[in-house]
């Protein structure tokens, strides 16, 4: 059945979380990266990983499918939904012990060729003050899915920083061990079987379990901290990057970036070359 444009302007109903140091840790832990800004508890504040925000996204984003409108979306056409393009905006950076609430609202639905392209908007805030944390505009798309009624936009996505070819990229290694999807299944907290269950991913057609595209994300945004920010990723401000191909384990990872004044920009190319991640930025200051 279509996507139903009447989704456009519903939002779920906000769920509360709280990011422990425990969880905190684990999340970094579980992605190879021990930066002591994450790890380290006898050294003061622990925070969290940029990208950790994803993990309290999750639940709403399931809470998405019942939002007003998706009843006409079956379960079969859901299965076929992905993961399309990244871009979370970065406030301050999460604290250990911080009371976190988490909205989704629908922002814009519209037919292209593949099907219909959703763009989602998550904002997280401190429930205690009510200050914004972080916000993602996320864009999915249900393969070989129609729309009905007029599509558009509540509102439109902020403009990504402009990412022209890169002409001389730094070029660095990044293993992904046989396991890290199950790994990061548990610690990020996102519970997808095709992350995690071989039979479950088999019968989707995949040709194997698949890692996260956040995951993917989650180990370029470490490479870069380190290699650019010195280790502080209290710097980033917002980042981001388009999902293509899928990422089998194991395998080696290679990540091209160039740094351009309060930017950096990179690609992760799987082995053979193309790209799991293209367009991909990463704003500091």
């Amino acid at each position: 059945m279509p996507v139903d444009t009447s989704m456009l302007g519903e939002s779920t109903h906000p769920q509360t979380r709280i990011a422990d140091a425990r969880w905190l840790m684990a999340y970094a832990a579980g992605l190879g990266d021990l930066n002591p800004r994450y790890m380290d508890t006898a050294a003061g504040t622990v925070f969290g990983h940029p990208v950790f925000p994803v993990c309290l996204e999750w639940p709403v984003i399931l809470a998405s499918r019942e939002m007003k409108g998706s009843e006409h979306i079956t379960r079969a056409e859901s299965a076929r939904g992905v993961h399309a393009a990244h871009d979370l905006h970065i406030l301050r950076p999460v604290r250990a012990g911080d009371q976190l609430t988490t909205q989704a609202t629908m922002m814009g639905i519209e037919a292209i060729r593949p099907g219909a392209r959703y763009l989602t908007r998550l904002d997280t805030t401190d429930a205690r003050t009510g200050e914004l944390v972080a916000r993602t505009w996320q864009t999915g798309i249900y393969r070989g899915v129609a729309v009905t009624g007029a599509g558009g936009f509540v509102k439109e996505q902020p403009e990504v920083p402009s990412t022209a070819e890169l002409k001389s990229p730094h070029v660095v290694s990044i293993p992904v061990a046989a396991g890290l999807a199950n790994v990061y299944t548990e610690t990020a907290q996102i519970f997808n079987p095709i992350h995690s269950d071989r039979a479950v991913a088999l019968s989707a057609g995949l040709p194997d379990i698949i890692l996260h595209g956040t995951a993917t994300l989650a180990l370029a945004v470490s490479a870069l901290v380190n290699r650019v920010l010195g280790g502080d990723a209290t710097r980033v401000r917002r980042l981001g990057g388009e999902f293509r191909a899928m990422v089998l384990m194991p395998s080696t990872l290679r990540l091209h970036y160039e740094n351009r004044a309060g930017v950096a920009f990179y690609r992760v190319l799987l082995e053979s070359g193309d790209a799991a991640i293209d367009e991909g930025f990463i704003c500091y200051d």
